[in-house]
Parts: structure tokens; C-alpha cells; sequence
């Protein structure tokens, strides 16, 4: 029993920043590992980033090569993705998800709960 919903997105040129959040209506939001997925038009869904109970992070290096970082608030029930030298590439639908297990995943299937994402657009 958990919804999620993302903000934050919207229209950046290359080499700005962006965070967005999602925010959980849940409860037990501690128990969830929160994970960040992305979608861009014609493509499959990428993992982006995932972060534990505890708040250890785990990201796609392949695409993400140090620029993002993930972060949760427990107390506040939300977790944020902060977008750094963003780049065209990085253009697509955001998405949050929670996963009702101990560890954290990659994979899109392993996740219960999905917010209705949130665009983000990174002109050049």
C-alpha cells in the first residue's frame, strides 16, 4: 500500500542541474528500497539509481558516470535524485519506485510500486 509521486522535472540546457523528488503516502517508507528509472522515447526502461534502508546508494555508472546523486529522507517519507551536467542524452520520463524487499535491484520487474514519472528535458 504505497503511492508515489515524482516533481521536479521540467526543461534544463546542457551542463545545468535539476533534483527531482518523489514523495511517498505509505507507510513503513524505511522498510522500501527507492529506486530512480528513466524512459526516453522509442527506448527501454534504464535503471538509474537505487538507495537502501539505510541509505547506501547504488547507481548505473554506465550512464549516470558520477553526476547524480541519490538521497532519502525516512522522516519525510521522500527520496531524491540531484541531476548534475546534465546532458542530452539524459532526456527522458523519470520514474520512482519502491521495493518491498532488503536489497536493492536493477531490474524494473523486482520493483512493486511505480509514481507516474515526471519529464525531464535536457536541450543542447
Amino acid at each position: 500500500q504505497v503511492q508515489l509521486v515524482e516533481s521536479g522535472g521540467g526543461l534544463v540546457q546542457a551542463g545545468g542541474s535539476l533534483r527531482v523528488s518523489c514523495a511517498s503516502s505509505g507507510r513503513t517508507f524505511s522498510r522500501y528500497v527507492m529506486g530512480w528509472f528513466r524512459q526516453a522515447p522509442g527506448k527501454e526502461r534504464e535503471f538509474v539509481a537505487a538507495i537502501s534502508w539505510s541509505g547506501v546508494p547504488t547507481y548505473n555508472e554506465d550512464s549516470v558516470k558520477g553526476r547524480f546523486t541519490i538521497s532519502r529522507d525516512n522522516a519525510k517519507n521522500t527520496v531524491h535524485l540531484q541531476m548534475n551536467s546534465l546532458k542530452p542524452e539524459d532526456t527522458a520520463v523519470y520514474y520512482c519506485a519502491a521495493r518491498g524487499a532488503y536489497g536493492s535491484s536493477r531490474i524494473p520487474e523486482e520493483y512493486d510500486y511505480w509514481g507516474p514519472g515526471t519529464q525531464v528535458t535536457v536541450s543542447s
